[in-house]
């Protein structure tokens, strides 16, 4: 249950049954009315704007509807106290009766708790990482990667039908010098001594390895073949091979797409002329000349006729050509195919994570999606800002098996997936990360990782010891469900199951806000309430402590408590892809 969302549907109801027996006016739009937790958790557990919003439609001052809301809102079982503030605002205490069945919830759902229809089975595609096929992920590509991954887990948590997608930039001028790198790695395995590698090819160790593999299948058939022989099929092998480096490398990391789309393949099957057609029936193609570039001119500039997209009708800063000067499609004319290759597979919500460098695209890939599907698409671009790798506050320096970054690969071998997961969440992706490979595996209460995760293995390690007190059976979930939950009646302890029925909210607003950082930041939340319990019961009032071997039912009750922290951050750690500890 999303407590927020009930209390809603509880105040419409009575502003319904008041407008019913004629003590108000006619009820306006009541999508206005929010309900949230107060900005001081002092004023209750809820707060709702109802009649400041709809006082004046209702023919009253603000303050006498909430008064009369507050009167209704006051006789429901679950609300023990209201109060009318300043000029309207009303904040609502619940009973203590009200948060126990809160946990009942939890331990009846599972792991399932906090799943949502919000979404209503709604198709999202999220297109993630699509890092050029041109050799190992870094740790860049890993931001993005655990960012779509996580969101796309809460969108499904949340009801939408997700669908996580991979584009393969296999058709630009990257490939060919892809190509004639291996070609020169290729010789080198057949003994030829190749010495330093040629500026504008790329000099990772990585394409070694492939180099072998080409050997292996074709022999020596490409060492005395011209470029024009060799170059199409290393293309195609080149890009298979990274592309299998690229997977292993998201498994890694516990990313696995549903869907991968070759740009290449796209051009061949006439995207891009379908796009042009699509626009050229909508008027929005034309031939004309751009303005120069802004600033230093390059060499080779001259004004030139180009077809054009009026992006500007769609809120771009100019027009945007489709073809270079060769001939070929531009990439953003390739780009736009791929959107529209979206919008014909039935997706409506449309989600690119990209790195930060691509800001300057945003707009025209907007205008795009908007021209193409006429404006029935929505595209939500979100940038990943850099990671600054350190190691103990040091920049760490790049790898010989990529040439020029360190991989993620790397970085995951010395700290973990879950390490890696839980910290590229731990910021909004818009924001500048450091990824520091001493501090995120230190064992203390900054490191937000082990924080959560020593919350998850203290739960587990009650429940071990808790063994010696109670058979198996009783402290499966069903059976803790049947506690006594009203002799958990500390502040404390009613506070943790706050903290704990927050969840819902918290899938539904992330969801919505597409902010899967949210999510560590509930559950740091969520653990400080548990360490706080803890530590009161263990230095201030020893009759909170979790075991009591004098009082069983209280220790039942206290039981399931644990249980259910448990599966509420069981299931955060699950949608963000991380592992939960049961030891440390």
């Amino acid at each position: 249950m999303n407590t927020f969302e009930y209390f809603k549907e509880q105040i419409v109801d009575i502003l319904n049954g008041l407008a019913a027996a004629g003590v108000l006016g006619e009820i306006a739009d009541t999508a206005r009315i929010s309900v949230e937790p107060p900005r001081d958790a002092k004023h209750g557990d809820i707060s709702t704007n109802a009649a400041m919003v709809l006082a004046k439609p209702a023919g009253l001052k603000p303050r006498d509807l909430a008064i009369k809301i507050s009167a209704a809102l006051s006789a429901l079982e679950e609300v023990s106290a209201v109060d009318v503030a300043g000029p309207g605002f009303i904040n609502a205490t619940l009973a203590p009766s009200f948060w126990h069945a809160r946990l009942g919830e939890i331990l009846e759902a599972g792991l399932a708790y906090g799943d949502s229809q919000m979404g209503g089975g709604r198709k999202v595609n999220i297109e993630y990482v699509s890092a050029n096929p041109t050799g190992p992920m870094h740790v860049g590509h890993g931001r993005g990667a655990v960012v779509g991954d996580a969101l796309a887990s809460i969108l499904a948590k949340a009801g939408f039908d997700v669908t996580r997608e991979y584009y393969v930039n296999d058709a630009g001028a990257q490939v060919d010098v892809l190509a004639r790198s291996l070609h020169l790695r290729y010789r080198e395995a057949f003994g030829e001594t190749i010495g330093d590698i040629p500026d504008g090819l790329y000099p990772g160790d990585y394409l070694i390895g492939a180099a072998e593999n080409l050997k292996a299948r074709d022999g020596d058939q490409w060492l005395g073949a011209d470029e024009e022989a060799w170059l199409e099929p290393l293309r195609r092998f080149a890009v298979a091979e990274m592309m299998d480096l690229i997977r292993s490398d998201l498994a890694s990391l516990g990313v696995e797409h549903g869907f991968f789309q070759s740009e290449r393949e796209l051009v061949e099957r006439g995207g891009v002329d379908e796009v042009v057609q699509v626009l050229k029936d909508a008027g929005l193609v034309y031939t004309g000349t751009l303005e120069p570039p802004k600033g230093k001119l390059p060499d080779d500039w001259e004004p030139r006729p180009q077809m054009l997209f009026k992006a500007t009708q769609f809120g771009d800063d100019v027009d945007r050509p489709l073809a270079k000067s060769d001939g070929t499609w531009t990439y953003f004319a390739t780009d736009m195919a791929y959107h529209l290759d979206k919008h014909r597979r039935g997706f409506a919500d449309l989600i690119d994570i990209w790195g930060a460098d691509h800001g300057g695209y945003v707009k025209r890939m907007n205008a795009a999606v908007m021209a193409l599907t006429g404006e029935k698409d929505s595209l939500d671009v979100m940038l990943c800002q850099m990671v600054n790798l350190l190691d103990q506050g040091e920049p760490v320096k790049m790898s010989k098996r990529s040439g020029t970054f360190v991989t993620l690969a790397e970085v995951i071998d010395q700290v973990g997936k879950d390490v890696v997961r839980f910290i590229m969440l731990t910021r909004k992706n818009d924001a500048g990360l450091d990824f520091d490979l001493a501090k995120v595996v230190e064992q203390s209460r900054d490191n937000p990782v082990f924080y959560v995760q020593y919350s998850h293995a203290r739960c587990c390690s009650v429940l071990r010891h808790a063994a010696d007190m109670f058979e198996a059976a009783e402290l499966a979930a069903d059976s803790l469900q049947k506690a006594d939950f009203s002799v958990l009646s500390d502040p404390a302890e009613l506070n943790l199951i706050k903290s704990m029925a927050a969840w819902p909210r918290m899938v539904e607003g992330a969801a919505e806000a597409h902010e899967p950082h949210r999510i560590a930041y509930f559950l740091a939340d969520l653990s400080a309430a548990f360490h706080a319990l803890w530590t009161k019961g263990a230095r201030q009032d020893e009759s909170l402590r979790f075991l009591n071997e004098s009082d069983k039912e209280l220790t039942r009750a206290r039981l399931a408590l644990v249980k259910a922290l448990a599966m509420v951050i069981a299931s955060g750690l699950t949608v963000m892809g991380v592992t939960p500890a049961e030891e440390m």
